[in-house]
């Protein structure tokens, strides 16, 4: 034990936040899926009580990011990394083409409901997957290269995803309505 104090003053916690608790031990495969889907539900947070205009506003220009777009991004991620490179599944991709890779920013069409349904689903298709797989070194196919990537580096790749994205989520929320809190 140190004699360093403990602070008085973290950062505000977010109002109503219902987020799992963290666990300060555990094995490799559940620590990391806690840590994942803590973001997933940060990210669900920051989202929540805004109606489906504010979610699809452009609240810091010039970029394109929204919360709306976020969600389709971070649906068509847990796809990607998921579903098509660790399980090898053969479904289309989620709001990307060659010819129109931006369209989960810039197409903003559809009902952001319909968009947090698919997000939820494909959360859920991956913790199936996460859980399914014998260990961590498993592997799937990196699509880019046709080298092995393991699912502890799509694991920890989704939660630097995450770890980015709800750092937008944070500036976007704060500059729609002002919430802010951690």
């Amino acid at each position: 034990m140190t004699d360093t104090p403990v602070p008085a003053h973290f950062a505000p916690r977010w109002p109503g936040a219902a987020r799992p608790e963290l666990p300060s031990v555990g094995t490799e495969r559940e620590t990391l899926g806690a840590y994942l889907d803590w973001h997933r539900a940060t990210f669900e947070q920051k989202c929540a009580g805004l109606p489906a205009e504010r979610l699809s506003e452009r609240a810091l220009p010039p970029s394109t990011l929204s919360l709306h777009g976020l969600v389709r991004h971070l649906a068509g991620a847990e796809r990607w990394w998921f579903r098509i490179q660790f399980a090898g599944e053969d479904v289309p991709l989620l709001h990307y083409s060659d010819d129109d890779p931006g369209q989960d920013f810039d197409r903003l069409d559809g009902d952001p409901a319909e968009a947090f349904a698919d997000w939820r689903a494909e959360c859920e298709r991956s913790r199936r997957i996460t859980e399914a797989a014998p260990t961590l070194d498993a592997t799937g196919v990196r699509r880019s290269t046709g080298e092995p990537i393991s699912l502890r580096t799509i694991l920890v790749h989704l939660i630097a995803e995450y770890a980015r994205h709800n750092g937008h989520a944070d500036l976007l929320r704060e500059r729609l309505d002002g919430s802010v809190g951690m």
